[in-house]
């Protein structure tokens, strides 16, 4: 057994030289001898180390992915795409440090990111980020890979983050070979993992760049330069470029440096990364709903091209807009190809001169989206795009509605499908199994149109749908019915208000508490709320006012579907308190600090307002302590906090 662990670290060693740290000190023979006499040893024993190199062969083809749910969330970063919206951040940055804070800027990749979980030192498991909460269990997947340690020192359980790509060259070199090659980097790399058959992940190399800590069992508080040496430390690939700034100047150079360099390195990269690197100031900072405030990702300006514009067609959304969509002749666009391009409305197109069968400027906005510019040469054959009157769909007459055009059908086959799958959505009713085309087959083959036809659906409904399992109808009809207790939030997000959005939606269950009470919110008190405009608020009384509307409602509503909001009301020593957190606490992190205030009945602000009753002090506390003075709130330090909490 000494001679199978002598020979697991050094070929740990070997590998760790070849793929991290891109230095290889032995030849491929050399390796392959020694790896084929520890596989053998390991046979002979029976044993395989949990670190062992042998245990990165992909195995079977998997059934499916499993979810898992991460032990801290993942954030997805708020993007910057102009010198306008970097400098916003910057000074919202000095705004909470109280001066120029410490910034670091690393390459933004574009992949796949995933989570690697340890425990006690030891690999467990990889899952892809998913909805920031729950990813899917990658691990057979992702053993594949050489870049990354299955035996770490730190002893605690830890999460780390990485993005897998694939280099360019490696694209290139498997394109030459490959069946079916593949288009880009980016969907190459996450089809490598998002793949049931661990050895299609294998043939194509990809490799993770570790970049951040998602969690530390141990509580320890680091600063990103600390995370990257500790990442370093443990084993991890990471990118050799992480440029530590003092000033915003420095780090509008240090971009420039990544977008002049990211042209020349071997990885599909479309941005920059730039965080704040004082644990303390990022708690000053804090989170929204959606990202950390204290980081953001500066995209580059998108590339354009020109193609040719072969079609356009006309889609129905689920409010029964029309919206023309471009069918170009493909063309390779930042890594990608693009061969649709989406068109605002028919003003649009007039406006930017498009026409069948001329040449088009494209561009992929924010390197995603692709969009059309304009035309830039018409030809002889060229025609106008006509502008329909009635729906391609269903044929009803359209109606013009300021600058779009709407199909009135309620019952138009595309709008009700994007309906129902909008209410069956992740972030909506979230019911397993439903899809799009499972909403076609609903409507086409068994009249389903409304939201309360799917909870009338039985076992026999479904069995001569095509592609309709026992297995698939179970959890179809249990996702359903799971349904039914969806919180009130993720309901008024499902149902379709127009301008409703997951934020909103929030805010709108947890000021009037209950559907009935939305129902019955005037515009002036919608208007009033932070979130909601004068459109969104006219849309929401609209929604209710509406006939049909209200009818599927009731229908829902006889159901069993009348959620209401589910905070507990809670009373305590901060009771009708709206507090705000500033400065660094010894005893308590900031995220602690604000659960034992919010469980004990108070609000918790992100910043100083005249709504602000009471400001918990720690050290090197900055503008909001100074802001709390001038308005004369009451300010404690960490001493009378901890009095209050002991009430």
């Amino acid at each position: 057994m000494d001679e199978q662990r002598r020979i697991t670290d050094i070929l740990n060693e070997w590998a760790h030289q070849y793929y991290v740290l891109d230095n290889p000190t032995v030849s491929d023979k050399e390796y392959d001898e020694l790896y084929d006499k520890l596989k053998a040893l390991e046979e002979k024993s029976g044993v395989v180390f949990d670190d062992s190199p042998t245990r990165r062969v992909g195995g079977e083809v998997l059934k499916g992915f499993e979810k898992h749910t991460h032990i801290a969330r993942l954030y997805s970063l708020d993007k910057a795409t102009s010198t306008e919206g970097l400098s916003a951040f910057l000074t919202r940055a000095e705004k909470a440090a109280g001066k120029s804070p410490v910034y670091t800027v690393e390459y933004k990749f574009d992949g796949l990111t995933v989570c690697l979980t340890y425990d006690k030192g030891k690999f467990v498991r990889a899952t892809t980020r998913g909805n920031g909460t729950v990813g899917e269990d990658v691990t057979a997947q992702v053993l594949t890979i050489k870049s990354f340690p299955l035996k770490i020192s730190y002893q605690g359980t830890l999460e780390v983050r990485g993005e897998t790509v694939i280099r360019l060259s490696v694209l290139e070199q498997y394109n030459k070979t490959a069946a079916e090659p593949l288009k880009n980097a980016r969907n190459a790399a996450a089809g490598a993992i998002r793949n049931l058959d661990p050895k299609v992940t294998q043939a194509r190399k990809p490799e993770i760049y570790f970049y951040d800590i998602n969690y530390l069992s141990g509580g320890e508080r680091m600063s990103q330069t600390a995370a990257h040496e500790f990442l370093q430390k443990e084993g991890f690939k990471v990118f050799p470029y992480f440029k530590v700034c003092k000033t915003g100047e420095e780090v509008k150079a240090a971009i420039d440096e990544i977008e002049i360099a990211r042209k020349e390195i071997d990885v599909l990269t479309d941005g920059a990364v730039i965080k704040i690197d004082d644990d303390s100031v990022r708690e000053e900072m804090g989170h929204t709903d959606k990202f950390p405030r204290w980081a953001i990702a500066y995209k580059f300006e998108a590339e354009e091209v020109t193609t040719l514009l072969k079609e356009v067609i006309w889609q129905v959304g689920r409010t029964g807009k029309l919206t023309p969509l471009a069918l170009l002749e493909p063309v390779e666009l930042g890594g990608a190809t693009v061969s649709r391009a989406t068109l605002n409305n028919y003003g649009d197109i007039l406006r930017k001169d498009v026409k069948i069968g001329s040449r088009v400027l494209v561009r992929r906005s924010n390197e995603v989206i692709p969009e059309i510019l304009g035309a830039t040469e018409h030809y002889p054959h060229s025609a106008p795009v006509e502008k329909p009157e009635t729906c391609p769909y269903c044929g009803e007459k359209l109606q013009e509605i300021g600058a779009h055009l709407f199909c009135p059908n309620r019952a138009c086959l595309p709008r009700v499908t994007a309906k129902l799958d909008h209410y069956a959505s992740k972030n909506a009713m979230d019911i397993e199994g439903f899809s799009g085309s499972t909403a076609t087959l609903l409507i086409e083959k068994k009249g389903v149109q409304n939201f309360a036809d799917l909870y009338a659906l039985k076992e026999d409904d479904l069995r001569d749908l095509d592609g309709f399992k026992e297995k698939k109808i179970a959890n179809l009809l249990s996702g359903i019915e799971k349904s039914k207790s969806t919180p009130l939030d993720a309901y008024l997000f499902a149902i379709g208000i127009d301008g409703v959005g997951r934020v909103a939606a929030k805010d709108l269950a947890k000021k009037f508490k209950s559907l009935d009470g939305l129902a019955k919110a005037t515009e002036e008190e919608l208007i009033a709320m932070e979130n909601v405009g004068e459109i969104t608020a006219k849309g929401i009384v609209s929604y209710f006012a509406d006939e049909d509307n209200a009818l599927q409602l009731a229908r829902l509503k006889e159901i069993g579907i009348d959620p209401v909001w589910a905070e507990e009301e809670k009373s305590g020593t901060f009771s009708g308190e709206a507090v705000v957190l500033t400065g660094t606490l010894q005893k308590f992190k900031r995220s602690e600090a604000q659960k034992l205030i919010e469980t004990r009945g108070g609000e918790v602000l992100s910043s100083v307002t005249a709504k602000t009753t009471l400001v918990v002090a720690g050290e090197s506390a900055g503008s909001k302590l100074d802001k709390a003075k001038k308005l004369g709130v009451r300010i404690i330090g960490e001493e009378e906090f901890e009095k209050l909490l002991e009430k």
